[in-house]
């Protein structure tokens, strides 16, 4: 009886003690992002340290931007110039209008004196006609004023988008970070020469991590996006903790099998890449191992 009880304990201590098996293993990673510079110039301060956490649209550091502001000046005063030079329609048309007026008055009064017979024809359509030449005059005027104006406004809005693009560069002259996140390597510093696209850091998002763990084709058809999974990340040795993953994509195209991944089915060479969203609590770090259970 004795021997009996003692063979129960052991299978049940053996098979409390067999970990359930891992149906797919992978390594977490997170969303990189290199930020590269979008300006020219030397680094005026840049206080981003490897390892301190930045906020998106945050600035932390800056590239010199002195030329660029005095070109924005220059283009300002000659937009103002130009402005300026504009003319003043109102006051160069308002003698032929006035002449207009008197020969019109002129004309009225000649009339009545023709109707009285103490004015001939002659000289009222000599009064018509000037009125017409003063009127031609004055229509050839305003169109010259009128395409002088819009000359001079249009070689300013030209201008004006100048100075809207170097106030787009100096804008780039600020170093941002685009996201949210961790900077993981600094490739700059103070006072060295910024050039366009030259990378400045990394930054990475090591809140919420991934698990890019690999499963067999017979494995698809057990999960699909949004199911919630066992994710366990092992740190060597014993020390192993278990996360609630959620399946955030699948991919659609099989790949062979990573040399450095084990799936359950070693039979398969053709695997299909998983990626398993985590909440990170502050341990998990990128290129870590993990497990995911079904």
């Amino acid at each position: 009886m004795k021997k009996i009880i003692y063979i129960i304990f052991a299978a049940l201590a053996v098979s409390c003690g067999k970990e359930a098996e891992a149906d797919a293993q992978g390594t977490f990673e997170a969303t990189e992002v290199v930020v590269s510079s979008e300006a020219m110039g030397r680094i005026l301060n840049f206080a981003a340290e490897e390892g301190t956490a930045v906020a998106a649209g945050e600035v932390i550091g800056a590239i010199d931007s002195v030329q660029l502001h005095l070109q924005r000046k220059q283009l300002q005063a000659q937009q103002a110039a130009l402005l300026a030079s504009r003319p003043d329609i109102k006051a160069q048309v308002a003698s032929l209008k006035e002449q207009i007026a008197k020969q019109r008055s002129e004309l009225q009064r000649v009339e009545r004196m023709l109707s009285g017979g103490a004015a001939t024809t002659k000289q009222r359509d000599d009064i018509q006609a000037q009125i017409r030449v003063l009127e031609s005059q004055l229509s050839a005027t305003l169109s010259t004023l009128d395409k002088n104006t819009a000359t001079i406004n249009e070689n300013a809005a030209a201008m004006e988008a100048q100075i809207e693009l170097l106030n787009d560069r100096i804008a780039k002259c600020s170093i941002l970070s685009p996201v949210s996140g961790t900077v993981l390597v600094k490739y700059a510093e103070a006072g060295e020469l910024a050039t366009a696209g030259k990378p400045l850091m990394k930054v990475a998002d090591l809140e919420n991590i991934y698990l890019r763990a690999y499963f067999t084709s017979d494995q698809l058809s057990k999960i699909k996006l949004g199911d919630t999974v066992t994710v366990t990340a092992d740190f060597g040795g014993d020390e192993r903790y278990d996360y609630q993953g959620r399946i955030a994509w699948i991919s659609s195209e099989s790949e062979f099998t990573p040399k450095t991944i084990q799936t359950r089915d070693s039979r398969a060479n053709l695997v299909y890449a998983v990626k398993i969203a985590v909440k990170n609590d502050g341990r998990l770090k990128i290129g870590l191992a993990g497990e995911v259970r079904l």
